[in-house]
């Protein structure tokens, strides 16, 4: 089995994200084509195990890239990089092999030459990103990402128990400090303020 065509895939992602914009176009053809450097056929079937994508930015293209890639959070498959780029690596975890793929900047002002009629930026890109081809959108570098064994998708850890606050913690994400076993957050990583009601 492999992808759906692109149009069914821009449904999925669609459905997946709420609404069909620029940012769900680039992320799918940005997951097909990283898919297709590393000839990963059928990410989402037999190839499910072997895809881990590293995603860099927290907009759009990211829930079209889960889509495509097959690849979640839970699964532990997707990897957050809150880097502020619109750029994704995908790993083939089976041969260690990556690719890095990033939007070239230059594709907006080629999505307004190629589509000047169109009212909207919006509407321009929309238009373009089906249409430019890859080359033109995006800028590619082979990369090796190291996957330790606790960041592959099934990882089991046995879990402990802040000796601070009780609360557990998996996947040996815990700190050790001053011979006491802590969660991030009472050991000062917090990213929350606790408050009174």
């Amino acid at each position: 089995m492999s992808l759906p065509s692109f149009e069914e895939l821009l449904q999925e992602a669609e459905r997946a994200h709420g609404h069909l914009c620029a940012g769900q176009i680039l992320g799918v053809r940005m997951a097909i084509f990283g898919l297709k450097l590393l000839g990963i056929e059928d990410p989402r079937g037999a190839d499910r195990k072997r895809t881990v994508t590293f995603v860099e930015i927290d907009r759009c293209a990211t829930d079209a890239i889960g889509v495509v890639t097959g690849c979640r959070l839970g699964k532990r498959a997707l990897k957050f990089r809150d880097w502020g780029k619109m750029a994704a690596t995908f790993v083939d975890a089976s041969s260690g092999r990556g690719v890095r793929l990033v939007a070239r900047e230059d594709s907006k002002q080629c999505a307004a030459e190629l589509h000047p009629e169109l009212a909207t930026k919006n509407q321009r890109e929309m238009a373009a990103y089906r249409e430019l081809s890859d080359e033109q959108l995006f800028s590619y570098q082979w990369v090796h990402v190291d996957l330790p064994a606790q960041e592959m998708p099934g990882y089991r850890a046995p879990r402990v128990t802040c000796q601070e606050c009780g609360e557990g913690i998996s996947f040996n994400r815990e700190i050790h400090k001053d011979g006491r076993i802590l969660c991030r957050a009472c050991a000062g990583e917090r990213y929350y303020k606790p408050v009174t009601r």
